[in-house]
Protein backbone atom coordinates (compact mmCIF):
# COMPACT_ATOMS: atom_id res chain seq x y z
CA UNK A 1 0.00 0.00 0.00
CA UNK A 2 1.35 3.42 -0.92
CA UNK A 3 2.20 5.83 1.90
CA UNK A 4 -0.14 8.79 2.23
CA UNK A 5 0.99 12.26 1.25
CA UNK A 6 2.55 14.17 4.19
CA UNK A 7 0.05 16.44 5.94
CA UNK A 8 1.81 19.66 4.99
CA UNK A 9 1.49 18.80 1.29
CA UNK A 10 -2.25 18.03 1.30
CA UNK A 11 -3.42 21.63 0.87
CA UNK A 12 -2.82 21.82 -2.88
CA UNK A 13 -5.82 20.35 -4.70
CA UNK A 14 -4.18 20.10 -8.13
CA UNK A 15 -0.47 19.16 -8.06
CA UNK A 16 1.68 21.14 -10.49
CA UNK A 17 3.09 19.54 -13.60
CA UNK A 18 6.17 17.34 -13.50
CA UNK A 19 8.24 19.98 -15.31
CA UNK A 20 7.69 22.79 -12.82
CA UNK A 21 11.09 24.11 -11.68
CA UNK A 22 12.64 27.09 -9.93
CA UNK A 23 12.29 30.26 -12.00
CA UNK A 24 15.72 31.27 -13.33
CA UNK A 25 17.42 34.37 -11.96
CA UNK A 26 20.84 35.95 -12.62
CA UNK A 27 22.05 34.82 -9.18
CA UNK A 28 20.92 31.22 -9.63
CA UNK A 29 22.41 31.09 -13.12
CA UNK A 30 25.80 32.29 -11.84
CA UNK A 31 25.55 30.06 -8.80
CA UNK A 32 24.81 26.98 -10.90
CA UNK A 33 27.87 27.73 -13.01
CA UNK A 34 30.26 27.73 -10.04
CA UNK A 35 28.50 24.68 -8.55
CA UNK A 36 29.29 22.80 -11.77
CA UNK A 37 32.79 24.17 -12.21
CA UNK A 38 34.07 24.41 -8.63
CA UNK A 39 31.93 22.32 -6.27
CA UNK A 40 31.07 19.21 -8.29
CA UNK A 41 34.73 18.13 -8.73
CA UNK A 42 35.23 18.31 -4.93
CA UNK A 43 32.17 16.41 -3.72
CA UNK A 44 33.87 13.03 -3.31
CA UNK A 45 36.69 14.59 -1.29
CA UNK A 46 34.23 16.59 0.83
CA UNK A 47 32.28 13.41 1.59
CA UNK A 48 35.12 10.94 2.05
CA UNK A 49 38.09 13.04 3.18
CA UNK A 50 36.31 15.80 5.07
CA UNK A 51 37.57 18.52 2.74
CA UNK A 52 36.18 21.96 3.63
CA UNK A 53 35.37 23.85 0.35
CA UNK A 54 36.56 27.23 1.61
CA UNK A 55 37.14 28.89 -1.77
CA UNK A 56 33.73 27.84 -3.04
CA UNK A 57 32.08 29.28 0.07
CA UNK A 58 33.89 32.59 -0.40
CA UNK A 59 32.81 32.61 -4.06
CA UNK A 60 29.14 32.06 -3.10
CA UNK A 61 29.46 35.01 -0.73
CA UNK A 62 30.97 37.18 -3.45
CA UNK A 63 27.88 36.42 -5.58
CA UNK A 64 25.73 37.63 -2.64
CA UNK A 65 24.42 34.11 -2.12
CA UNK A 66 24.53 34.48 1.65
CA UNK A 67 23.11 38.01 1.68
CA UNK A 68 19.75 37.36 0.03
CA UNK A 69 17.75 37.76 3.25
CA UNK A 70 19.95 40.59 4.57
CA UNK A 71 18.85 44.20 4.31
CA UNK A 72 20.68 46.38 1.79
CA UNK A 73 21.74 48.72 4.61
CA UNK A 74 23.72 45.83 6.12
CA UNK A 75 25.40 44.68 2.92
CA UNK A 76 22.77 42.31 1.57
CA UNK A 77 20.35 42.35 -1.35
CA UNK A 78 17.08 42.46 0.61
CA UNK A 79 15.51 39.82 -1.64
CA UNK A 80 14.18 37.82 1.30
CA UNK A 81 14.15 34.31 2.69
CA UNK A 82 12.78 32.69 -0.48
CA UNK A 83 15.94 33.65 -2.38
CA UNK A 84 18.10 32.47 0.52
CA UNK A 85 16.35 29.10 0.49
CA UNK A 86 16.88 28.79 -3.26
CA UNK A 87 20.63 29.26 -2.74
CA UNK A 88 20.68 26.46 -0.16
CA UNK A 89 18.54 24.33 -2.46
CA UNK A 90 20.78 24.78 -5.51
CA UNK A 91 23.95 23.92 -3.59
CA UNK A 92 22.32 20.95 -1.81
CA UNK A 93 21.27 19.49 -5.16
CA UNK A 94 24.97 18.85 -5.76
CA UNK A 95 26.33 18.44 -2.23
CA UNK A 96 24.17 18.53 0.88
CA UNK A 97 27.21 18.99 3.10
CA UNK A 98 28.00 22.27 1.38
CA UNK A 99 24.31 23.17 1.29
CA UNK A 100 24.23 22.71 5.05
CA UNK A 101 27.21 25.04 5.44
CA UNK A 102 25.42 27.61 3.28
CA UNK A 103 22.46 27.29 5.65
CA UNK A 104 24.79 27.81 8.65
CA UNK A 105 26.19 30.97 7.04
CA UNK A 106 22.70 32.30 6.25
CA UNK A 107 21.52 31.46 9.78
CA UNK A 108 24.43 33.45 11.18
CA UNK A 109 23.37 36.49 9.15
CA UNK A 110 19.76 36.01 10.33
CA UNK A 111 20.84 36.13 13.98
CA UNK A 112 22.62 39.45 13.55
CA UNK A 113 20.02 41.07 11.30
CA UNK A 114 17.28 40.38 13.85
CA UNK A 115 19.25 41.69 16.80
CA UNK A 116 19.19 45.25 18.09
CA UNK A 117 22.99 45.25 18.25
CA UNK A 118 24.22 47.97 15.90
CA UNK A 119 27.87 46.92 16.22
CA UNK A 120 27.18 43.42 14.92
CA UNK A 121 24.85 44.73 12.22
CA UNK A 122 27.27 47.30 10.84
CA UNK A 123 30.70 45.79 11.51
CA UNK A 124 30.29 42.01 11.29
CA UNK A 125 27.06 41.25 9.41
CA UNK A 126 28.13 42.82 6.07
CA UNK A 127 31.31 40.71 6.02
CA UNK A 128 29.41 37.50 6.77
CA UNK A 129 26.71 38.35 4.21
CA UNK A 130 29.39 38.84 1.52
CA UNK A 131 31.31 35.70 2.51
CA UNK A 132 34.40 37.69 3.44
CA UNK A 133 34.08 36.03 6.85
CA UNK A 134 32.64 32.53 7.11
CA UNK A 135 30.33 31.91 10.05
CA UNK A 136 28.30 29.20 11.69
CA UNK A 137 25.70 28.35 14.26
CA UNK A 138 25.90 26.68 17.66
CA UNK A 139 22.20 26.56 18.52
CA UNK A 140 21.69 22.79 18.45
CA UNK A 141 22.00 22.49 22.22
CA UNK A 142 19.86 25.52 23.15
CA UNK A 143 17.13 24.57 20.66
CA UNK A 144 16.99 21.14 22.27
CA UNK A 145 17.08 22.72 25.72
CA UNK A 146 14.18 25.03 24.98
CA UNK A 147 12.23 21.92 23.89
CA UNK A 148 13.04 20.18 27.21
CA UNK A 149 15.23 17.57 25.51
CA UNK A 150 18.63 18.30 27.09
CA UNK A 151 20.30 20.64 29.57
CA UNK A 152 21.80 23.95 28.45
CA UNK A 153 25.53 23.54 27.87
CA UNK A 154 26.79 27.08 28.51
CA UNK A 155 26.44 29.41 31.48
CA UNK A 156 27.07 33.16 31.48
CA UNK A 157 27.93 35.47 34.35
CA UNK A 158 27.53 39.22 34.05
CA UNK A 159 30.75 41.24 34.35
CA UNK A 160 31.55 44.86 33.62
CA UNK A 161 31.20 45.39 29.87
CA UNK A 162 30.08 41.88 29.00
CA UNK A 163 29.66 38.27 30.13
CA UNK A 164 31.97 35.41 31.11
CA UNK A 165 30.95 32.06 29.58
CA UNK A 166 31.83 28.51 30.59
CA UNK A 167 30.85 25.12 29.23
CA UNK A 168 31.14 22.85 26.21
CA UNK A 169 29.22 22.78 22.93
CA UNK A 170 29.82 19.31 21.44
CA UNK A 171 29.11 20.09 17.76
CA UNK A 172 29.17 23.49 16.05
CA UNK A 173 29.26 23.57 12.24
CA UNK A 174 30.78 25.77 9.52
CA UNK A 175 33.40 27.11 11.87
CA UNK A 176 37.16 27.30 12.01
CA UNK A 177 39.73 29.78 13.13
CA UNK A 178 38.18 33.26 13.08
CA UNK A 179 34.65 32.10 12.19
CA UNK A 180 31.90 33.81 14.25
CA UNK A 181 28.97 31.65 15.32
CA UNK A 182 25.75 32.06 17.26
CA UNK A 183 25.45 30.65 20.79
CA UNK A 184 23.05 30.75 23.74
CA UNK A 185 23.82 30.49 27.45
CA UNK A 186 21.91 30.48 30.73
CA UNK A 187 22.43 33.58 32.85
CA UNK A 188 23.89 32.75 36.25
CA UNK A 189 21.44 32.85 39.17
CA UNK A 190 18.56 33.72 36.82
CA UNK A 191 15.95 31.89 34.77
CA UNK A 192 16.84 33.96 31.68
CA UNK A 193 19.23 33.30 28.81
CA UNK A 194 21.39 35.30 26.45
CA UNK A 195 22.34 34.86 22.83
CA UNK A 196 25.65 36.08 21.46
CA UNK A 197 28.11 35.78 18.61
CA UNK A 198 31.30 34.01 19.65
CA UNK A 199 34.53 32.93 17.93
CA UNK A 200 37.91 31.57 18.89
CA UNK A 201 39.26 35.13 18.77
CA UNK A 202 38.03 35.36 22.38
CA UNK A 203 40.60 34.06 24.88
CA UNK A 204 39.63 30.77 26.51
CA UNK A 205 37.55 29.47 23.58
CA UNK A 206 39.19 26.47 21.90
CA UNK A 207 38.01 24.36 18.97
CA UNK A 208 38.57 20.61 18.80
CA UNK A 209 37.73 18.18 16.01
CA UNK A 210 37.46 14.73 17.56
CA UNK A 211 34.46 13.12 15.85
CA UNK A 212 33.95 11.61 12.40
CA UNK A 213 30.58 11.23 10.73
CA UNK A 214 29.01 8.93 8.14
CA UNK A 215 28.03 12.04 6.16
CA UNK A 216 28.65 15.80 6.32
CA UNK A 217 32.30 15.10 7.17
CA UNK A 218 33.49 18.27 5.41
CA UNK A 219 31.12 20.58 7.30
CA UNK A 220 33.71 22.27 9.52
CA UNK A 221 32.18 20.76 12.68
CA UNK A 222 34.07 21.23 15.95
CA UNK A 223 33.46 20.92 19.66
CA UNK A 224 33.79 24.33 21.33
CA UNK A 225 35.26 24.57 24.83
CA UNK A 226 34.54 27.75 26.81
CA UNK A 227 36.81 28.41 29.79
CA UNK A 228 36.17 31.83 31.34
CA UNK A 229 35.53 33.31 27.90
CA UNK A 230 34.72 37.02 28.11
CA UNK A 231 32.27 38.16 25.43
CA UNK A 232 31.83 41.95 25.38
CA UNK A 233 28.45 43.62 25.07
CA UNK A 234 29.19 44.52 21.43
CA UNK A 235 28.84 40.81 20.58
CA UNK A 236 25.61 40.11 22.51
CA UNK A 237 22.58 39.44 20.32
CA UNK A 238 19.98 39.63 23.10
CA UNK A 239 19.87 39.33 26.90
CA UNK A 240 17.36 38.15 27.97
CA UNK A 241 16.53 36.45 24.69
CA UNK A 242 13.10 34.77 24.94
CA UNK A 243 11.36 37.22 22.59
CA UNK A 244 14.39 37.24 20.29
CA UNK A 245 14.45 33.42 20.01
CA UNK A 246 10.73 33.37 19.22
CA UNK A 247 11.40 35.90 16.45
CA UNK A 248 14.26 34.00 14.76
CA UNK A 249 13.03 30.42 15.26
CA UNK A 250 10.59 30.06 12.31
CA UNK A 251 13.13 31.14 9.67
CA UNK A 252 15.84 29.05 11.39
CA UNK A 253 13.62 26.00 10.83
CA UNK A 254 12.16 26.89 7.43
CA UNK A 255 15.46 27.66 5.68
CA UNK A 256 16.59 24.10 6.50
CA UNK A 257 13.91 22.84 4.12
CA UNK A 258 16.11 24.11 1.28
CA UNK A 259 18.54 21.26 1.97
CA UNK A 260 15.80 18.69 1.51
CA UNK A 261 14.42 20.33 -1.63
CA UNK A 262 17.80 20.18 -3.33
CA UNK A 263 18.45 16.59 -2.31
CA UNK A 264 15.01 15.43 -3.44
CA UNK A 265 15.48 17.06 -6.85
CA UNK A 266 18.78 15.25 -7.38
CA UNK A 267 17.28 11.92 -6.29
CA UNK A 268 14.56 12.37 -8.90
CA UNK A 269 17.25 13.03 -11.53
CA UNK A 270 19.00 9.82 -10.46
CA UNK A 271 15.78 7.83 -10.85
CA UNK A 272 15.30 9.29 -14.33
CA UNK A 273 18.87 8.42 -15.36
CA UNK A 274 18.15 4.75 -14.78
CA UNK A 275 14.83 4.81 -16.62
CA UNK A 276 16.16 3.76 -20.05
CA UNK A 277 18.26 0.92 -18.64
CA UNK A 278 16.09 -0.42 -15.81
CA UNK A 279 12.69 1.16 -16.42
CA UNK A 280 11.16 -2.16 -17.45
CA UNK A 281 11.65 -3.50 -13.92
CA UNK A 282 11.75 -0.25 -11.93
CA UNK A 283 8.14 0.35 -12.95
CA UNK A 284 7.17 -2.12 -10.23
CA UNK A 285 8.65 0.06 -7.46
CA UNK A 286 6.20 2.11 -5.39
CA UNK A 287 7.93 5.50 -5.67
CA UNK A 288 8.30 6.80 -9.23
CA UNK A 289 9.96 9.99 -10.47
CA UNK A 290 6.74 11.71 -11.54
CA UNK A 291 5.09 11.12 -8.14
CA UNK A 292 8.10 12.43 -6.23
CA UNK A 293 8.39 15.39 -8.59
CA UNK A 294 4.76 16.37 -8.02
CA UNK A 295 5.29 16.30 -4.25
CA UNK A 296 8.55 18.25 -4.61
CA UNK A 297 6.79 20.97 -6.61
CA UNK A 298 4.14 21.29 -3.90
CA UNK A 299 6.81 21.41 -1.19
CA UNK A 300 8.63 24.18 -3.05
CA UNK A 301 5.46 26.17 -3.51
CA UNK A 302 4.57 25.97 0.17
CA UNK A 303 8.12 26.65 1.34
CA UNK A 304 8.44 29.75 -0.84
CA UNK A 305 5.04 31.04 0.27
CA UNK A 306 5.97 30.73 3.95
CA UNK A 307 9.37 32.30 3.25
CA UNK A 308 7.71 35.31 1.63
CA UNK A 309 5.40 35.64 4.63
CA UNK A 310 8.28 35.49 7.12
CA UNK A 311 10.18 38.10 5.09
CA UNK A 312 7.50 40.74 5.62
CA UNK A 313 8.71 43.46 8.01
CA UNK A 314 5.44 43.44 9.95
CA UNK A 315 5.04 39.65 10.18
CA UNK A 316 3.54 38.38 13.44
CA UNK A 317 5.08 35.14 14.69
CA UNK A 318 1.92 33.38 15.82
CA UNK A 319 1.57 29.76 17.02
CA UNK A 320 -0.35 29.02 13.81
CA UNK A 321 2.50 30.31 11.65
CA UNK A 322 5.09 28.33 13.61
CA UNK A 323 2.89 25.25 13.31
CA UNK A 324 2.84 25.53 9.50
CA UNK A 325 6.62 25.90 9.42
CA UNK A 326 7.10 22.83 11.61
CA UNK A 327 4.69 20.72 9.55
CA UNK A 328 6.49 21.63 6.36
CA UNK A 329 9.91 20.89 7.88
CA UNK A 330 8.70 17.45 9.01
CA UNK A 331 7.17 16.68 5.62
CA UNK A 332 10.33 17.82 3.84
CA UNK A 333 12.44 15.46 5.95
CA UNK A 334 10.12 12.54 5.30
CA UNK A 335 10.08 13.21 1.56
CA UNK A 336 13.92 13.41 1.58
CA UNK A 337 14.09 9.94 3.11
CA UNK A 338 11.53 8.60 0.66
CA UNK A 339 13.30 10.07 -2.39
CA UNK A 340 16.77 8.92 -1.33
CA UNK A 341 15.49 5.41 -0.60
CA UNK A 342 13.76 5.35 -4.00
CA UNK A 343 16.97 6.45 -5.76
CA UNK A 344 18.86 3.58 -4.14
CA UNK A 345 16.25 1.05 -5.24
CA UNK A 346 15.99 2.41 -8.80
CA UNK A 347 19.78 2.36 -9.22
CA UNK A 348 20.00 -1.16 -7.83
CA UNK A 349 23.38 -2.84 -7.42
CA UNK A 350 25.28 0.17 -8.76
CA UNK A 351 24.04 2.22 -5.82
CA UNK A 352 25.66 -0.27 -3.45
CA UNK A 353 29.17 0.45 -4.73
CA UNK A 354 31.47 2.39 -2.42
CA UNK A 355 31.35 6.09 -3.30
CA UNK A 356 28.12 5.90 -5.31
CA UNK A 357 26.00 9.03 -5.54
CA UNK A 358 22.75 7.33 -4.41
CA UNK A 359 24.49 5.93 -1.31
CA UNK A 360 25.80 9.38 -0.42
CA UNK A 361 22.35 10.84 -0.93
CA UNK A 362 20.84 8.26 1.41
CA UNK A 363 23.33 9.15 4.15
CA UNK A 364 22.67 12.83 3.59
CA UNK A 365 18.90 12.30 3.75
CA UNK A 366 19.26 10.92 7.26
CA UNK A 367 21.07 14.12 8.18
CA UNK A 368 18.09 16.18 6.96
CA UNK A 369 15.92 14.14 9.33
CA UNK A 370 18.34 14.25 12.28
CA UNK A 371 19.86 17.76 12.21
CA UNK A 372 18.45 20.01 14.95
CA UNK A 373 15.54 20.28 15.11
CA UNK A 374 15.24 16.58 14.25
CA UNK A 375 11.96 14.97 13.23
CA UNK A 376 11.32 13.75 16.78
CA UNK A 377 11.95 17.22 18.22
CA UNK A 378 9.73 18.83 15.59
CA UNK A 379 6.94 16.40 16.38
CA UNK A 380 7.31 17.18 20.08
CA UNK A 381 7.10 20.90 19.29
CA UNK A 382 4.03 20.30 17.14
CA UNK A 383 2.41 18.29 19.92
CA UNK A 384 2.98 21.15 22.36
CA UNK A 385 1.43 23.66 19.99
CA UNK A 386 -1.59 21.47 19.41
CA UNK A 387 -2.00 20.84 23.15
CA UNK A 388 -1.86 24.60 23.67
CA UNK A 389 -4.66 25.04 21.14
CA UNK A 390 -6.79 22.46 22.96
CA UNK A 391 -6.25 24.25 26.27
CA UNK A 392 -7.26 27.59 24.75
CA UNK A 393 -10.33 26.00 23.17
CA UNK A 394 -11.27 24.46 26.51
CA UNK A 395 -11.03 27.80 28.27
CA UNK A 396 -13.19 29.43 25.61
CA UNK A 397 -15.86 26.77 26.09
CA UNK A 398 -15.87 27.48 29.82
CA UNK A 399 -16.46 31.22 29.33
CA UNK A 400 -19.98 32.38 30.21
CA UNK A 401 -22.00 33.95 27.40
CA UNK A 402 -23.24 37.51 27.84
Amino acid sequence: MQATLPLAFEKVSSPPSFSENIAPSPLLTELQAIITQELAPLVQRIDQEGLYPREFMHHVGALQGFGQAVSTKFGGTGHGLKSAIQVIEAISAECLCTGFMAWCQIACTWYMQNSNNSYLQTQILPKVAKGEILGGTGLSNPMKHFADIEKIALTAERKSGGYVLNGLLPWVSNIGSGHPFGIAAKLANRDDYLMAIASDQFAGLTLRQNAHFIALEGSGTFSCHFHDVFIPDEWILAAPCEEYVNRIRPAFILTQVGMGLGLIADCINTIERYQSRLGHVNVFLDDQAEDLAAKLAIARRQTYALADELSQPDVQITPDLLREVIKLRIAGSELSLKAANAAMLHAGARAYLHGSRPARRLREAYFVAIVTPAIKQLKKMLHRLEQGNLQVAGKLLEMPYE
